[in-house]
C-alpha cells in the first residue's frame, strides 16, 4: 500500500507537470553507467556496519526534461542505482545457530570475528525530481548542473561472501575456536532485514552537445540516502550512497 501511495503522488506530480507546461519544450533522455556506492555507518561501535569499502555496480534511467525558460528545467526521472558495499579481511558476524552448541547456555558471544570477503548488493529504482540550470558556452554546447530530492524502492538485497577462515573469539584473534578453518562461501538474501524506502538527494553536473534534433551527454554527480536502511539495529545503521558517472542521449518532442 506503502510503495502505491507513492507512486500515485509521483504519477499525479508527472501529470500536473506534463499539464503545466504543455506548451514548454519537452525533451527525454536515456542514460547508463557506472555507479561506486558505499554505506556511511552511522553506528561506528557496531562492527557489523563499519568498514565498509566502495564496489561496483550499473547505473541507467530514463528522464523526463520540462524547459521552463532556455536555461532552466524540471527533470524527473527513473534510475536503477545499484547500492552496497563490501569489506575484504577482518570482519565481525553474529553467532550463526549452528555454532550456539559451542557455548555454555547463556554464554553466546554478541560477534565472531574471521578473515573473508563480502560484499552487500542492493537495487533500487529512484526517482529524482531535479532542478536544473545551464550555462551555454555555444550554440552547440552547454555545461549544467542539477539537484533535488529522490524517493527510492528496494527492488533486491543479497550480501556475498566468500572464502575461509578460523574463527575467533576477539577481534585480535588470539582465541580461535576449536574446528579449524571454516567456509565462508555464502550468498543471503536479506532484502526483508531492510526497509523497502528510502528518500534522500542527488545531484550531477553535465556537460552537452548539440547532435541534429538531440543532445549527447555525459554526467558524473552522486546520490544519498537519508535514512537508515536496516530495520532492525542490531545490524546496524547503515545510509546508502553513490558516486554516478553515465553518458546518455536526449531528444526534444
Amino acid at each position: 500500500m506503502k510503495k502505491a501511495i507513492y507512486w500515485l503522488a509521483f504519477s499525479t506530480t508527472f501529470l500536473i507537470m506534463h499539464h503545466s507546461f504543455a506548451q514548454s519544450r519537452i525533451d527525454i533522455g536515456i542514460k547508463a553507467g557506472l555507479s561506486i556506492p558505499n554505506l556511511t555507518s552511522g553506528d561506528g561501535d557496531n562492527p557489523i556496519s563499519s568498514g565498509y569499502g566502495s564496489r561496483l555496480g550499473p547505473d541507467a534511467a530514463i528522464h523526463v526534461e520540462f524547459h521552463i525558460s532556455k536555461q532552466f528545467s524540471i527533470q524527473p526521472q527513473l534510475e536503477y542505482s545499484s547500492q552496497g558495499g563490501k569489506k575484504d579481511g577482518d570482519q565481525a558476524f553474529t553467532v550463526p545457530p549452528e555454532m550456539e552448541a559451542l557455548f555454555p547456555p547463556g554464554q553466546v558471544p554478541q560477534y565472531l570475528y574471521a578473515n573473508y570477503k563480502s560484499e552487500a548488493k542492493f537495487n533500487y529504482l529512484m526517482v529524482p525530481i531535479l532542478a536544473k540550470y545551464r550555462f551555454p558556452i555555444n550554440a552547440r554546447w552547454n555545461v549544467y548542473v542539477a539537484a533535488g530530492p529522490f524517493a527510492s524502492f528496494l527492488l533486491s538485497a543479497k550480501n556475498k561472501t566468500t572464502g575461509s577462515s578460523p574463527v575467533y573469539l576477539d577481534k585480535g584473534h588470539q582465541q580461535p575456536l576449536p574446528g579449524g578453518a571454516q567456509s565462508f562461501d555464502n550468498t543471503e538474501n536479506i532484502k526483508d532485514d531492510l526497509r523497502g524506502f528510502n528518500a534522500g538527494i542527488s545531484g550531477h553536473v553535465g556537460v552537452a552537445c548539440s547532435v541534429g534534433k538531440g543532445s549527447v551527454f555525459i554526467e558524473g554527480g552522486g546520490n544519498y540516502g537519508f535514512i537508515d536502511i536496516q530495520k532492525d539495529k542490531m545490524n546496524g545503521a547503515n545510509k546508502t550512497g553513490a558516486a554516478v558517472v553515465v553518458i546518455g542521449y536526449a531528444f526534444s518532442l
